[in-house]
């Protein structure tokens, strides 16, 4: 079975596809769609993306997710924590330290968007969510030309999921530079400003935005492991260095396992369609 029918085969099992109706929308895209302001309908699922972000979090029992951007994603994830709360809560609960257990925080700058993925949640799995608005400035990192959001929350996430912000979003500039440009990337630096106060065991999955990839690959100072999934247009962080601690250590040791740095980072779909 390819990839694809196994990310489709999840999607089915798991019930994915019953979250939110299909929307209509022609497909086809022009070489610059991705990059024009002007495009203001929201993209169909896409079952390949959704079904991994769904397979991480439940395999890698995900406490607590910051995501950048949001859309269908975003359903997808808080349904998974409202399953890994279900499933794995109270083990949580009485034995790690997690101050924001099974919570997804989503930030973006565009209201729109997150008022079309707050009503696409159910009731049930808007207790999970907490959505932020806020801005996206140019700035520096090192002296490195980047963007950022000019307020982020205030948690500790074990999975980080970068798909925002748009290059266009970004206002102002620095000595003349924007991301406001056709032929410009996206450069968000807002993980490496926060890059100290992750643990280990904490993964980032970055979608598309492979110089942004690039970009963090370059700059992230502690020991990661970096694999970029070129097929799937992805690419997995993970912070491997020793547990900071025994709470940290208890934390790796339940929601990874005692082999977690010899697992492969991509998920084992066979382990949810099996």
């Amino acid at each position: 079975m390819t990839h694809r029918l196994v990310a489709r085969e999840v999607a089915r099992r798991h019930q994915l596809d019953e979250l939110f109706p299909e929307l209509e929308r022609d497909t086809k895209q022009s070489t610059t769609e991705a990059v024009d302001p002007n495009v203001t309908q929201p993209y169909l699922p896409e079952w390949d993306d959704l079904s991994r972000l769904f397979a991480l979090c439940r395999l890698r029992k995900v406490t607590t997710v910051l995501e950048f951007g949001c859309g269908f994603s975003s359903v997808v994830l808080a349904h998974a924590l409202s399953l890994n709360s279900r499933d794995h809560g109270g083990s949580v609960r009485a034995e790690l330290r997690r101050g924001n257990a099974f919570e997804l925080h989503v930030v973006d700058d565009m209201q729109q968007y997150l008022g079309i993925t707050k009503q696409r949640l159910s009731r049930e799995l808007l207790q999970f969510v907490t959505f932020h608005h806020t801005t996206v400035a140019m700035t520096t990192f090192q002296d490195r030309i980047a963007t950022h959001y000019e307020a982020l929350p205030n948690i500790c996430p074990d999975f980080i999921y970068l798909d925002g912000p748009s290059q266009d979003s970004a206002v102002g500039d620095v000595h003349g530079i924007s991301t406001r440009h056709t032929d410009r990337l996206p450069m968000a630096c807002d993980i490496l400003k926060m890059e100290h106060f992750l643990l280990p065991g904490t993964l980032i999955l970055v979608d598309g935005r492979t110089a942004n990839a690039r970009f963090l690959k370059t700059n992230l100072q502690r020991e990661w492991r970096y694999e970029h999934d070129v097929d799937g247009d992805v690419h997995y962080f993970e912070m491997i260095e020793e547990p900071l601690g025994k709470w940290n250590r208890r934390q790796i040791e339940f929601c990874l396992g005692p082999d977690w740095r010899a697992k492969p980072l991509k998920p084992d779909y066979s382990k949810l369609v099996s």
